[in-house]
């Protein structure tokens, strides 16, 4: 699987940015008009308060939270975490190449690596998908609790997407050095 996905770095690469460009252009030409002109809460990358939550929720109302879990969380985010980790993996796999340390570990390693580096991101990104997903099917459910674990996750979700982004610039860094 490790030389697949090296392989396909490009084309995973070109699908996540078309992805990540419609997912941009459903929020700020769909999402937004159907709140009001706020910030969906996946796009918060400091968190937000409890008022902040609910307000959004209850400017969407039921049509626009149905909206948003139907062309957002049952679509666009149901795939998107999964395809951005294979992509930084199948980057950090293809910088490793050209690092002789990295590139002298086993296929095993070099996998283990590349995941231990990207699975946290994606386990945050599915965790707050689903809590915020419940609070957008059943929002009197939303209580404080759940703000908070949304809102946390949210932070907790973009902090760890920094560490293989860090490690993959260190690795192209470190190539280039190295030529």
């Amino acid at each position: 699987m490790t030389v697949r996905l090296r392989r396909h770095a490009a084309a995973l690469s070109f699908a996540t940015a078309v992805m990540f460009i419609a997912m941009i252009a459903m929020e700020f030409l769909y999402f937004r008009r159907l709140s009001g002109g706020l910030t969906s809460l996946d796009l918060r990358f400091l968190g937000f308060s409890e008022t902040e939550g609910f307000a959004w929720i209850a400017a969407l109302g039921r049509r626009g939270a149905e909206a948003i879990l139907v062309w957002h969380y049952l679509t666009f985010d149901l795939v998107f975490p999964a395809l951005l980790s294979l992509t930084l993996a199948s980057l950090i796999l293809k910088a490793g190449e050209q690092l002789p340390r990295f590139a002298a570990l086993s296929h095993t390693m070099r996998s283990v690596t590349a995941l231990v580096l990207v699975l946290p991101y994606t386990i945050a990104d599915y965790a707050q998908n689903i809590v915020v997903a419940r609070m957008l099917s059943d929002p009197p459910s939303a209580g404080s609790r759940s703000m908070a674990l949304a809102s946390g996750l949210i932070v907790a979700k973009f902090a760890l997407l920094v560490v293989p982004v860090v490690a993959l610039g260190a690795f192209v860094l470190a190539a280039q050095r190295r030529r």
